[in-house]
């Protein structure tokens, strides 16, 4: 979570206004080349994994991309240490779905989906590098 939200909603007094704000602003940028979430009525629709290894004397973050190779734009950064849901892969990209508000349950991905279908929200998604993330749970 920003740590600016909650000074703002001891100041403001309108927490629940603030997360909703924030929640509909996480998944406003969408990948060209959408996650998708493949039917799995057994299981968790995606696995979970965390970014590692990023130097922190580099530029210390991983680029999330719009699609699966280095020719698609940044559509934004992550650390090492972040959580994210692993949904599918096309080569070395791994297809992500994760979330700068802190719980990952609300992306709706730790559960089974009946369909296969591209993910909309309510969390963000692109395409990382798998050599940056370490598969924790499958």
């Amino acid at each position: 979570m920003d740590p600016k939200v909650p000074m703002t909603c001891i100041v403001l007094g309108s927490c629940t206004v603030m997360a909703s704000a924030a929640a509909m602003e996480e998944a406003k940028v969408r990948p060209a080349v959408p996650v998708m979430i493949t039917a799995n009525e057994d299981g968790d629709a995606c696995a979970n994994g965390v970014v590692h290894g990023l130097d922190p004397r580099g530029d210390g973050f991983l680029a999330v991309k719009a699609g699966p190779g280095l020719g698609y734009k940044r559509i934004d950064k992550l650390y090492n240490g972040e959580q994210v849901y692993l949904c599918g892969f096309k080569g070395d990209w791994f297809a992500i779905v994760y979330t700068k508000q802190g719980d990952g349950s609300a992306c709706n991905v730790t559960k089974p989906w009946p369909r296969s279908m591209p993910y909309t929200g309510p969390c963000r998604s692109g395409w990382v590098h798998r050599r940056w993330i370490e598969v924790t749970a499958e």
